[in-house]
């Protein structure tokens, strides 16, 4: 039986109703089972009130139209149900997006054929503890950001991993990401790249007091704990770029990795370095 797709498309994008028509009208021809969420319906003047976690739960598939942040968007919305998410790129980078819009055929194609390969993508498992409990539990595919928020101003972060001090660092903030993450705010703090199934985490200071503090790779099965040096300012922690959370003194953060992996789809043959180099610009030419 073929597979049953899930189709969210982000409202915003220029383009995405055109899209979601063409992509029902194709799944029809192909006989491919296809249920809306219900801004993609509404894209179209269709009716269906589904929910992204709904479709998680009724579909095998989500195929997701928009970019890099509408994927972390519906990975938030998820819940604890997580289906293989196939992005078709209508934003401008697009490292999670594995398909162009162009090629959207291709990717029906493959989904009715079975052939789309899984990339299984390493979470984080972030938790906010207060007065011996927790107080925030939450997932992030790309990273954990504690900072001073929209204030440019040093704070100090003392850094433990897995029960070993590491730095107390004197930056304008810290970054934690996984190697999805490690090409997102990361790298332009300085991170390197790491490949998806490199297994690790990185530790990336933002703009560091001291320059011989230099981003720092930890296994991703690391218990990372952060806690602010006494006497901070008010200090703020965001999650793949989402709202910011406050983070009290005397609190304590504390990162591993998920028990649970995103899968994202990709047509076959699809190369991680390939990717990369598509999305980076290199070209191995200084022209």
């Amino acid at each position: 039986m073929p597979a049953r797709i899930g189709l969210i498309a982000n409202d915003g994008k220029l383009g995405a109703g055109e899209l979601v028509h063409e992509i029902v009208r194709a799944c029809v021809q192909r006989r491919l089972p296809l249920l809306l969420e219900n801004r993609a319906a509404q894209l179209i003047g269709a009716d269906s009130s589904a929910t992204t976690a709904e479709l998680a739960r009724d579909c095998d598939l989500l195929l997701v139209l928009g970019g890099d942040g509408t994927i972390l968007q519906v990975l938030h919305e998820l819940g604890d149900t997580l289906r293989p998410i196939l992005g078709i790129n209508l934003g401008t980078l697009g490292f999670l997006t594995g398909v162009g819009a162009a090629a959207w055929s291709d990717a029906l194609d493959a989904i009715a054929a079975g052939s789309y390969q899984l990339s299984e993508r390493t979470l984080l498992d972030v938790q906010v503890e207060r007065g011996g409990r927790t107080v925030t539990r939450a997932t992030a595919l790309n990273d954990a950001v504690i900072s001073r928020g929209a204030l440019s101003r040093l704070i100090k972060l003392n850094v433990a991993v897995d029960g070993a001090t590491l730095s107390e660092y004197n930056a304008d903030g810290l970054i934690v990401a996984t190697p999805t993450g490690s090409t997102a705010y990361s790298l332009s703090a300085g991170g390197p790249v790491l490949t998806p199934e490199s297994g690790v985490l990185v530790v990336t200071p933002i703009c560091p007091h001291v320059l011989t503090m230099r981003p720092v790779i930890v296994s991703a099965a690391s218990r990372l704990e952060i806690t602010p040096a006494p006497g901070q300012p008010e200090i703020f922690m965001s999650l793949d770029g989402r709202d910011f959370d406050r983070i009290r003194p005397g609190d304590s953060i504390r990162i591993t990795q998920a028990a649970q992996r995103l899968p994202l789809a990709m047509l076959p043959g699809t190369s991680f370095f390939e990717v990369l180099r598509q999305k980076l610009k290199w070209s191995g030419s200084a022209i």
